[in-house]
């Protein structure tokens, strides 16, 4: 089992918003951070990401699973449930999005004052 997800993960004031390289959509890096420990479900997900609606997080694990980088697994039984796991091409985003966070956190300041010209 792995660690609930910390629901302030994504702080509001965190660059992952002001990233100008995306993955994907908006959301993609950031849904590829919640499974970077592990699969999680749905509900999970939606604890850090409180900023996005069901509708978009789940039209961003779709284009994810798509393009290879999630794993979409149903269990049956008398509790169903779905869960939403890295694929080894997933997992192979994380260093790249480790550097693409660096980068971001060392131009904070100059990212933050173009978006303000």
């Amino acid at each position: 089992m792995t660690e609930p997800l910390d629901p302030d993960m994504f702080d509001p004031l965190c660059p992952s918003g002001l990233m100008p390289i995306r993955l994907g959509d908006k959301w993609s890096g950031m849904i590829i951070r919640c499974l970077e420990q592990g699969p999680r479900r749905f509900s999970e997900l939606r604890v850090p990401l409180r900023g996005i609606s069901a509708k978009v997080l789940t039209q961003s694990l779709r284009a994810l699973e798509r393009d290879g980088f999630v794993l979409r697994t149903a269990h049956s039984g008398p509790v169903q449930r779905v869960e939403y796991a890295l694929t080894p091409l997933g997992r192979s985003l994380i260093e790249p999005l480790n550097t693409m966070c660096a980068w971001a956190e060392e131009h904070w300041e100059e990212l933050l004052d173009a978006r303000e010209a």
